[in-house]
């Protein structure tokens, strides 16, 4: 029952957020306002984080299993990716590259700041 509990809390949180999506007119996914309301709440202490721990334990297990319908209509969509494979496949590097260097750096940044202090 506490796992249907969690495994609720977290479905309400995204049906909110799909609702989001269609109330505010950017073009943000709805599941990033599910994300950022969850946070939100966490962050806030209006949903503990013992409320959707081991549910959120198990998603994050079985992610890998999520992404096989999406490789599976790429390769029936093949046809229609094929001229335009090079350009995405250049955006994905490039995109990727940017992303690890900004990470990297921003990490960085951090440890060094909580390192100057520490020392005072």
């Amino acid at each position: 029952m506490k796992y249907l509990k969690q495994f609720l809390i977290i479905l309400l949180i995204s049906l909110i957020g799909e609702m989001l999506k269609y109330i505010i007119p950017l073009p943000v996914p709805a599941s990033i306002y599910g994300m950022i309301l969850l946070f939100i709440c966490l962050m806030t202490g209006l949903i503990k984080l013992e409320h959707v721990k081991e549910v959120g334990k198990f998603l994050i297990e079985i992610m890998p299993v999520m992404f096989i319908p999406a490789g599976v209509g790429l390769v029936t969509s093949w046809e229609v990716l094929q001229p335009m494979l090079l350009p995405v496949c250049l955006i994905t590097v490039v995109t990727l590259i940017a992303v690890m260097a900004v990470t990297g750096r921003l990490s960085q940044r951090i440890m060094q700041k909580r390192k100057e202090e520490d020392h005072e």
